[in-house]
């Protein structure tokens, strides 16, 4: 073969070699990513977004979204202070701040975050009663924030938000508090009319004092409850007549036959 030929072929492997080793070299970072570089072993930084260019086997990068990650935090059967078993499960929201850290400083983040939620969760329910945990969801939602965000800045992650979803309670106890809320209920609802009573009364006993001032409208209001009552024609009604209604009556009379008084 010619030397040319040898040259030729020479010329050419040492440009497949140069593009290979320069594919090799180039990452592409998203706009949601970093890369975390290590030369030899040793961090060097974080670099991105776009295109970072690496030392062929010097340098190798190790990508890490910056996005929020939701994270389920399995259910967790719980203890509250007052001894009520209970099943709780949450939800949390967390993002990496610091890339470095999140892989230099823990071997797994969101496995890490995910125990740490869980051991939280168990931690903060086991120290609330049943009645805060179902009354003041918000006050422990942000504890529960406040302890997971603290263990987990060391690691470069910040916490934004935890949310308790369900609470399972024990059978049992949700008839005793469906019993509960139905005796509320009755409680409410006896108070309520015993109020409407007691309004009733005052302003029957009102009504009967002003009328109690004038004959007249006693007798008005006798005469209008005849009416009312004539107004059902199917039943017969033995109604006693006042004798206050008829004396003006009976006066009239006597006044008519004078002489019948007077035998």
């Amino acid at each position: 073969m010619p030397k040319h030929s040898w040259e030729n072929m020479g010329y050419t492997f040492l440009v497949v070699l140069l593009l290979m080793l320069l594919a090799s070299s180039l990452r592409i970072v998203q706009e949601y990513e970093r890369g975390v570089i290590f030369r030899l072993g040793r961090c060097v930084g974080a670099r991105g977004p776009g295109i970072i260019f690496l030392i062929p086997g010097i340098e190798r990068m190790q990508k890490v979204d910056l996005r929020v990650i939701t994270m389920d935090v399995p259910t967790q059967e719980v203890i509250t202070k007052d001894n009520v078993t209970v099943k709780v499960n949450a939800v949390v929201y967390f993002r990496v701040l610091n890339p470095v850290d999140s892989v230099i400083k823990v071997y797994d983040f969101i496995k890490a975050t995910s125990q740490l939620s869980q051991t939280t969760l168990r931690s903060v329910l086991g120290q609330s009663e049943l009645d805060e945990l179902l009354a003041h969801r918000d006050a422990i939602n942000q504890r529960l924030q406040n302890i997971i965000d603290e263990g987990t800045e060391p690691w470069g992650i910040k916490v934004g938000t935890v949310e308790v979803k369900d609470v399972e309670l024990p059978p049992n106890m949700q008839r005793a508090m469906a019993a509960q809320a139905e005796a509320e209920r009755e409680r409410r609802a006896k108070l309520i009319h015993a109020d409407g009573e007691f309004q009733a009364s005052k302003t029957l006993a009102e009504a009967a004092e002003i009328i109690s001032k004038n004959p007249a409208t006693i007798q008005l209001r006798y005469l209008q409850t005849l009416r009312e009552i004539a107004v059902n024609q199917s039943s017969t009604v033995i109604f006693p007549l006042p004798i206050d209604l008829i004396k003006p009556f009976l006066e009239m009379a006597g006044s008519l036959n004078p002489g019948e008084k007077n035998e």
